[in-house]
């Protein structure tokens, strides 16, 4: 089996980023995730792992921008109700930015890469709600407009899915996955917010 990513043979830069020259963007933090028809395998353990990343950017001095997902009145996305909120442990303070979307991508139809620019950090540190779709999205996002990722392993989840090529993915099993294509080229994946320089 080959380890070989396509970030070495690119000659890719492999060093994670440090948060204090970073700006870290969390993805989709909602309630949508720990509760009803898309609660995540494992979301309590990631969410405690994205507050503890959140509280290092603060006390770093890293700019901060939150994501959320508006699927529309009704929906498990409805950031205008209880579910649609951004979860308590990771609440954006007053002057940070909350960037809203309506794809995977949250760079699609969004102001999020204006808000990167005024940031001025090239280093983006990435962590959220699911690892296989809008973590893995917003990765490339970044990486294909020009900024340096670092996606945080443990502060990301994800849920089971059925595969069209016979027997159905594990959380765990779709989670390192998406981790592995993430890694392959778009971004340094680090396992836990202590490997950030």
């Amino acid at each position: 089996m080959s380890s070989t990513t396509l970030r070495e043979l690119s000659g890719l830069d492999q060093a994670p980023a440090a948060l204090a020259g970073a700006t870290l963007v969390l993805v989709d933090y909602q309630n949508t995730y720990t509760t009803g028809v898309l609660e995540l395998d494992g979301w309590r353990a990631a969410l405690d792992a994205a507050a503890d990343l959140l509280a290092r950017a603060r006390a770093a001095g890293a700019a901060v921008i939150h994501v959320v997902n508006d699927g529309g009145e009704g929906t498990p996305y409805d950031i205008r109700a209880e579910i649609g909120a951004i979860h308590p442990s990771v609440a954006p303070l007053e002057g940070e930015p909350v960037v809203v979307k309506q794809a995977p991508d949250a760079f699609h139809g969004t102001d999020l890469a204006e808000q990167l620019d005024a940031a001025g950090r090239k280093d983006v540190v990435i962590a959220g709600f699911m690892t296989h779709m809008c973590v893995a999205f917003t990765a490339a996002g970044a990486f294909l407009r020009g900024n340096r990722p670092t996606v945080v392993a443990d502060a990301c989840a994800t849920r089971p899915l059925a595969s069209a090529a016979g027997e159905g993915l594990t959380a765990d099993q779709l989670h390192r996955a998406a981790l592995a294509t993430i890694g392959d080229l778009y971004a340094v994946v680090v396992p836990t917010a202590d490997e950030l320089g």
